[in-house]
């Protein structure tokens, strides 16, 4: 039921974005402005920033296209796994371009914005749960 609620919802906003700037521009650019203020990020950084974050997002949107063209349902862990370890990469290629006080900013609104997928439901179970015998919701 929540789910359908949260769906109808998404579905609500959608149709409200359709009619205006793209949403993918819109939100990328509206997503890494507050990143930028967030982190006081110069202009030279914010650019480096933004090609790194392309680039995972690329990784990301790839490994998820790759699993479902196997025809296979893909296995939680593993993706999760490719998950972490992408965004490990990511942080490697932050290191050089952030001081170490924004590097732990980052760090820190990823957790936050992780934690936010978890409890909306979108990144697997909830804490306290088997993950290896509950495997996300799909509907």
């Amino acid at each position: 039921m929540r789910a359908t609620v949260l769906m109808l919802t998404l579905l609500g906003a959608g149709a409200v974005f359709a009619q205006s700037a793209p949403p993918q521009a819109t939100h990328g650019a509206r997503h890494l402005d507050d990143l930028a203020t967030l982190l006081d990020l110069t202009d030279a950084q914010k650019a480096q920033v933004q090609t790194i974050l392309q680039d995972e997002h690329a990784k990301m949107r790839a490994s998820m296209e790759q699993a479902r063209a196997s025809g296979s349902k893909p296995d939680w862990e593993q993706m999760k796994a490719l998950h972490e370890q992408i965004h490990q990469e990511t942080l490697q290629k932050l290191t050089p371009v952030l001081s170490a006080t924004q590097l732990k900013k980052f760090q820190i609104i990823a957790a936050e914005m992780h934690g936010h997928f978890r409890h909306a439901g979108m990144n697997g179970p909830h804490p306290g749960t088997d993950s290896a015998a509950t495997p996300p919701a799909q509907n």
